[in-house]
């Protein structure tokens, strides 16, 4: 809340017809009870509105750089796994919100802090962050768990996860699905290949959120990684060594059925 007692959403859609006109219905619906929403986005606000897709929530929260401010979602999109509201709901919504009908939830993040041979260099993912071979090349890594050596990985590439990404790359990939609300990050590897020279654990491992997972490309293959953060492709040369970790940092996001995960997990996967 400002200092002129104004009550400041920002309303953040995506390009989608259906998103714009979401959008447009939303502000008119807030600027009738008393809400102000800006043409740009503004750091005094007291919410953010996220209308699209759980991609359109992903860049909503790149963009703005991880804000303190919290976030929901109303999901024009298809699974929607942030997205909780619909559309034909937004009326129940600015009610329960008024009313402070909602919990808010941490939303725990994966940070990758990267060395190259010149420079290091942090980055900070809300799903996941993959390491990949470019063009589709087979990488080998050594990975670590807490300083002791787990494997020498051969395949496409490691997805390290958080609870909340559990559910997106790293569950297609066979990994498992974690409770949002479990300190964790998890390793889940893409085609591993087990021979003579690699041994690679063909399923996912839950680690504690307060370790660190290191990995190390092999000499030759430094030039072979690229960095995959939520979705944005990245490309370091001479890569020495990643290290993965949950930070302290997280984003908010606002839950107004408490019910929502389970409900989400039987209708988008079952």
């Amino acid at each position: 809340m400002t200092a002129t007692n104004e009550r400041i959403i920002n309303i953040i859609s995506n390009n989608n017809t259906e998103s714009k006109e979401t959008s447009n219905l939303l502000k008119e619906k807030l600027k009738k009870r008393g809400f102000v929403i800006p043409t740009e986005y503004d750091e005094r606000a007291e919410l953010n509105i996220c209308v699209g897709g759980d991609g359109a929530f992903l860049r909503a929260v790149h963009r703005y750089h991880f804000t303190n401010i919290p976030f929901v979602g109303v999901n024009t999109g298809h699974l929607g796994f942030f997205q909780e509201i619909l559309p034909d709901n937004i009326d129940e919504f600015v009610d329960k919100y008024i009313k402070g009908d909602y919990v808010t939830e941490e939303i725990f993040l994966v940070k990758a802090d990267i060395c190259t041979q010149k420079d290091c260099f942090q980055l900070i993912g809300v799903n996941e962050i993959v390491i990949k071979g470019i063009r589709s090349k087979v990488v080998h890594l050594e990975i670590f768990i807490d300083g002791n050596h787990l494997e020498n990985f051969c395949g496409d590439g490691i997805i390290v996860s958080t609870p909340a990404g559990s559910t997106a790359y790293n569950f297609s990939s066979g990994g498992s699905i974690v409770y949002p609300s479990l300190r964790t990050l998890q390793i889940t590897p893409l085609s591993p290949i087990s021979s003579r020279a690699y041994r690679s654990l063909p399923n996912s491992t839950i680690v504690p959120g307060d370790i660190t997972i290191s990995i190390k490309p092999e000499y030759r293959y430094e030039n072979s990684i690229l960095i995959v953060v939520d979705g944005f492709e990245i490309k370091y040369d001479n890569i020495t060594n990643i290290n993965f970790s949950m930070p302290d940092k997280t984003i908010r996001k606002l839950n107004f059925d408490k019910n929502m995960y389970w409900n989400n997990l039987k209708s988008k996967f079952l």
